[in-house]
């Protein structure tokens, strides 16, 4: 016997996913009139699953139509299917069975993402794109996107819409789209799990060039933690920062390191080293760049 919680559980189709009403019918396309999604957030992978696809579709062709929009070149761009036509062109096929449906940008946007998002083992990089390619489609379509606040104090806000509906919190959605910030080769570290997801978020608050020394210095280094990262955006609040700096900073800011003795310098005895134009910041800065080129072997004393 089938329980009430059971009954009221209805996962969705594909066609669900989709939004492929009834009415609609397939038609064989020919895959060359097909172009990708514009800026698709989400790889094709030339891996196993693919080639478990591959094989399927020289058995028994593409089971599901792809879904494809028509452009003012007489071709489509495809909205949902971009690894099965990907399959497809690997098992030798010219056309592929496609719902061809006319559409604005920020609805195939929506479908796009939706139809994807549910895929397992998604990137963070591809669910960061994603959500903000939703996240921006909905605030376009009308979604309220200030906090306004109803009577039992719950606030309305896009993220919150778009949590509703794909099953994830409003404030992971905002941590996910802030990847979007990073440089490319810091967001590749998060994917590869070189770089910690949380620590991530936070560095992307951080300039762009900075951005680049951090990733120099976790090359080098193999990655930094949380109270690093802090430490350094706290010292970016109370003044410029040099890439020497910055090193000196993350190093002296490593979790279990002993706190080290202060070794000072009177200005007077600096004085001998730089003009009256070096300030006290300019020669700390020019000290520290001279160490790191020393620690590096650039120079020898």
């Amino acid at each position: 016997m089938k329980s009430k919680s059971a009954d009221k559980i209805k996962m969705p189709s594909i066609d669900e996913l989709l939004g492929v009403s009834g009415e609609e019918s397939a038609t064989d396309i020919e895959i060359s009139r097909i172009h990708s999604f514009a800026n698709h957030p989400f790889k094709v992978l030339d891996d196993d699953k693919m080639d478990d696809l591959v094989k399927s579709i020289k058995q028994n062709g593409v089971l599901t139509p792809v879904l494809v929009r028509p452009d003012k070149n007489n071709s489509y761009e495809m909205i949902s299917g971009h690894r099965r036509m990907h399959a497809a062109i690997k098992a030798g096929l010219e056309t592929i069975p496609a719902i061809v449906r006319d559409m604005e940008d920020d609805e195939a946007i929506v479908i796009m993402v939706d139809a994807n998002i549910q895929r397992e083992e998604l990137l963070p990089s591809e669910k960061a794109f994603a959500y903000k390619m939703k996240m921006d489609a909905m605030k376009r379509q009308g979604i309220r996107t200030d906090l306004t606040s109803c009577q039992n104090g719950t606030k309305f806000r896009a993220d919150a819409a778009m949590a509703e509906q794909i099953g994830e919190s409003a404030r992971s959605i905002q941590r996910y789209i802030r990847l979007t910030e990073l440089i490319p080769d810091l967001l590749d570290y998060v994917d590869k799990k070189r770089l910690q997801f949380t620590v991530a978020v936070d560095i992307s608050y951080i300039d762009k060039e900075i951005q680049t020394w951090l990733f120099e210095y976790i090359k080098e280094n193999g990655t930094v933690k949380a109270v690093q990262v802090a430490a350094l955006r706290t010292a970016l609040e109370v003044g410029p920062m040099t890439q020497a700096k910055m090193i000196s900073i993350l190093v002296n800011s490593q979790p279990g390191r002993k706190q080290e003795q202060k070794i000072t310098f009177s200005e007077k005895k600096l004085r001998n080293f730089f003009s009256e134009k070096y300030t006290a910041e300019d020669m700390e800065s020019v000290i520290l760049e001279l160490l790191d080129q020393w620690k590096r072997g650039e120079i020898t004393v």
